[in-house]
């Protein structure tokens, strides 16, 4: 089954980031794939957006150009602003105290 436009679009931008960020290093495609743990094959292919690339080789391919913190923070809640959105209208409007305890002697 194929991606939709969106994520096709999405992972191209991804492949073409990739590959400005090893330009900017100076890092030939050789030296990258070796760090990485890759063939030059699959670098080519994350870097021309190709979706059929696992998600482990894309994350070993921007550990080795030092951009692997980025991934972590992809769908973390602080960049989820429709999700916190939910929740918050998910909350009580108002919370009550517990009855205390009526002193009987």
């Amino acid at each position: 089954m194929r991606p939709s436009i969106a994520v096709e679009d999405a992972v191209l931008t991804l492949g073409a980031n990739i590959r400005n960020a090893r330009l900017r290093r100076r890092l030939p495609q050789s030296v990258v794939a070796e760090r990485a743990g890759v063939s030059l094959n699959t670098l080519s292919k994350v870097e021309n957006g190709d979706c059929g690339v696992s998600i482990g080789n894309i994350a070993s391919i921007l550990n080795a150009v030092g951009l692997l913190p980025l991934l972590s923070s992809l769908a973390s809640s602080e960049n989820d602003d429709a999700g916190l959105l939910m929740e918050e209208k998910n909350l009580p409007r108002r919370i009550r105290q517990k009855k205390k305890p009526s002193l009987s002697s």
